[in-house]
């Protein structure tokens, strides 16, 4: 089975190994990375590992600032994904955790019986009062994280989302695919939640806009759920803060996206059977001397990057600022208001 990942990077050198070798763990075969403007060894690293056949590493295309949706249109195309059986598109800091079998996506496919698409909901990992960045798994790291039913105050939430070959594509969105338009009545297609369950008419459809990238969490993490570590420790969310993410270029990640994730209330360690495999899996890749060099001169230029950020008042304020953050979300507080 020809598995093909494809996601979007920008400084996220010193997480590729880890994340490379997690989704081969999985069962993933190919990968397709785009990279802008990085500055700490994320494009080189890309280009060794691409030397060597384990990933093939594209310019963004995107002209203007919205990276992550002309990459995906981009990747439509390429032979890599319309010659592949599956498609998962994801981010460096988003883990797949199946819970069925060994834990690989053919075992999660058959367990869904086989559907034309599965969307499985994320699970926002907390920080874990973490605040020193270390080069080590990010999933052995951060295991605390929110009531998986509930997100904040909402009961939906989102997803991202496996696409067999079939599947009557009209585009790739990031959390999910768009179907056709025009489809026969008769012809429903195949798509599940991480439980096996089919999802959502309105979210199948995609016409409401608040609807398209979640669905309500209740029961939907039977065989598969998304690790998603936003936050990682406190050092790389400053170095995060300044690099801006993957759709809004030097975006400012506030106090409300840090409070939303860290909200460290039920502890969640399946994701941690993975783990003799991923160290052996990082073992073999490191065993090449240019990839393990690279790797350790991202790890260098995240530290250093941090430090640099340091040197500013507005980042020591930003960095004590969080410190001193409660660990439940505005919606909580509010609530929590109303009831005292």
């Amino acid at each position: 089975m020809r598995i093909t990942a494809v996601t979007c990077v920008k400084n996220e050198g010193p997480f590729l190994v880890e994340w490379i070798a997690f989704n081969r763990v999985i069962g993933v075969t190919d990968f397709i990375f785009y990279s802008n403007d990085c500055s700490d060894h994320t494009d080189d690293l890309l280009d060794a590992l691409a030397a060597r056949s384990y990933v093939q590493h594209l310019p963004n295309p995107a002209e203007g600032r919205n990276y992550q949706m002309e990459a995906l249109k981009h990747a439509a195309i390429l032979p890599s994904v319309t010659g592949s059986d599956w498609v998962w598109i994801a981010d460096v800091d988003e883990f797949l955790n199946i819970h069925v079998g060994d834990g690989t996506i053919p075992e999660l496919i058959e367990a869904c019986g086989d559907p034309q698409a599965i969307s499985a909901t994320f699970q926002f990992m907390a920080n874990n009062d973490v605040e020193d960045f270390e080069d080590r798994p990010v999933i052995e790291q951060f295991t605390w994280t929110h009531n998986p039913d509930i997100w904040c105050d909402e009961i939906a939430q989102e997803v991202k989302t496996l696409v067999r070959r079939d599947f009557p594509l009209r585009y790739y969105g990031a959390h999910r695919p768009f179907a056709k338009g025009g489809l026969p009545k008769d012809q429903k297609i195949a798509w599940t939640d991480g439980s096996a369950r089919d999802i959502p008419r309105d979210f199948r459809l995609g016409k409401e806009k608040n609807r398209r990238r979640k669905f309500p969490a209740k029961g939907a993490r039977k065989f598969a759920s998304v690790n998603h570590y936003a936050l990682r420790s406190l050092d790389s969310y400053l170095v995060k803060n300044d690099r801006g993410d993957v759709n809004r270029e030097h975006r400012q990640f506030d106090d409300h996206y840090w409070r939303d994730r860290n909200d460290p209330s039920w502890e969640d360690r399946s994701i941690l059977r993975y783990l003799p495999r991923l160290k052996a899996e990082i073992a073999l890749l490191m065993e090449d001397e240019e990839i393990a060099r690279l790797h350790h001169a991202a790890v260098a230029a995240h530290i250093a990057k941090r430090d640099e950020l340091l040197e500013q008042e507005s980042y020591r304020t930003l960095r004590q600022r969080i410190r001193d953050l409660p660990q439940f979300s505005a919606a909580e507080a509010a609530l929590m208001e109303i009831i005292s």
